[in-house]
């Protein structure tokens, strides 16, 4: 009885030495913060409770005088069997955790930009114009395109192009609110999703995104070989909710066609729908 006494505290002392494996993956993966504190505590906990067990052995090695002295053994086998057990789920539950969010992240976002892709956009789209048509309450698109975009791939090269979308969505995404959707709706043009805004300060909006854009230094000199500093400039169109509004697609098509407007008109600029009431301009 002796022997199954030693074997069940040296059982119960790898079982709690292999879960100090899983809690130090865990800690890696998680960063700095109060979750990674408490696991790092219990990690600690677990070589106390390691230190406890060997002392227990030492103290009583080759001594048995009933099968009381069994209970104590018992309890610590099991309980070092289920720390182990807790930390190896811990773990695992983790990694299917990130490795959804990972995919999840991968199935709406554009890899280059960093922003919401167009599968994500549609669905995202449907959802807002009907919340706002049941609830009454105003949202409006913004169309965003780079001007002559093919100039900068065919003076720059594909890979300072790929730089500029990418950086414009960084600037577009600092600018916003973070209610707001921005989503790459194809090649270099970019829709914004406005819930809760009215045409006229959604106009607003895009006038102050248009000036942003304009004055902003996308790639500077000496960045990928250039021997220029490279900024570009956008055209957008602006819709906004109205009544006789049915569809998503609909409101979208009117922020497509203010924007190629916009474009007609000579690029770099804002043109917004024909149903936008915009205050006048003072003389």
């Amino acid at each position: 009885m002796s022997l199954l006494i030693s074997v069940l505290l040296l059982g119960g002392t790898l079982m709690l030495l292999s879960a100090v494996v899983p809690v130090g993956r865990l800690i890696l993966q998680l960063p700095p913060g109060p979750v990674r504190t408490w696991w790092q505590a219990l990690s600690i906990l677990i070589s106390f409770f390691v230190a406890g067990y060997v002392s227990y052995a030492i103290l009583h090695w080759g001594v048995y005088e009933g099968f009381v002295d069994l209970i104590v053994p018992l309890i610590f086998f099991f309980g070092a069997l289920f720390v182990l057990l807790v930390c190896n789920l811990s773990l695992n539950t983790a990694n299917d955790i990130k490795r959804i969010f990972t995919l999840e992240y991968e199935s709406t976002t554009d890899s280059l930009m960093g922003i919401y892709n167009r599968r994500f956009l549609e669905k995202r789209l449907h959802e807002e114009f009907f919340r706002s048509k049941r609830y009454d309450f105003p949202m409006s698109l913004l169309m965003v395109d780079i001007d002559r975009f093919k100039l900068v791939n065919d003076r720059f090269g594909h890979p300072v192009g790929d730089i500029v979308l990418k950086r414009l969505a960084e600037l577009i995404v600092t600018t916003v609110r973070e209610s707001d959707v921005v989503a790459r709706y194809g090649g270099e043009e970019l829709l914004l999703i406005l819930p809760h805004t009215r045409g006229d300060n959604a106009h607003l909006l895009a006038e102050r995104l248009r000036f942003a854009i304009e004055n902003t230094v996308l790639v500077k000199k000496g960045e990928s070989d250039l021997e220029e500093d490279l900024q570009v400039t956008v055209s957008i169109g602006v819709s906004t909710l109205a009544p006789e509004l049915t569809s998503s697609q609909q409101l979208l098509k009117q922020a497509d066609k203010a924007l190629y407007q916009a474009k007609d008109q000579g690029r770099n600029r804002v043109v917004a729908a024909p149903n936008i009431f915009l205050p006048e301009k003072e003389s």
